[in-house]
């Protein structure tokens, strides 16, 4: 196996959004999400294309919730926005999922693609121990 080499370059042809920030900014949100997923051989992702998708995503969602996107500041507001007025501001937002963990990734899109895309490596494996007869 390997580990995912991060290229602020290609990071920023993939997700225009963060054409503003600095590789500097970009290489921390990186950093970031290794705290998320392990960039090694003993990641629960083996496959390192689809290591490397995952990292891209988690480094988009902290980029997102740190620096903002598109030169806008982040936002200060979790959750989806189901409506919003403009005489004396009034927004309203839906609930986050309650679910341990979902929350925070789920306050960008980038995060709620991360989730669901894990999905298949948050389930326990069982490994069952040798078998011991004692006669």
């Amino acid at each position: 196996m390997a580990i995912v080499t991060f290229s602020p370059v290609d990071f920023r042809a993939a997700y225009p959004g963060f054409a503003t920030l600095s590789d500097a900014q970009l290489n921390n949100a990186f950093l970031l999400s290794t705290l998320y997923l392990r960039n090694t051989d003993s990641s629960p992702v083996s496959d390192v294309t689809i290591r490397a998708t995952l990292l891209n995503l988690l480094t988009a969602h902290i980029a997102a919730l740190n620096y903002g996107e598109n030169g806008a500041p982040p936002k200060d507001l979790a959750g989806r926005v189901s409506s919003a007025s403009q005489g004396s501001v009034s927004v309203t937002l839906d609930p986050l999922p309650s679910s341990p963990g979902i929350g925070w990734f789920y306050q960008t899109r980038y995060g709620a693609q991360y989730w669901e895309a894990t999905a298949p490596y948050r389930v326990a494996r069982y490994v069952p121990g040798r078998l011991t007869r004692s006669y």
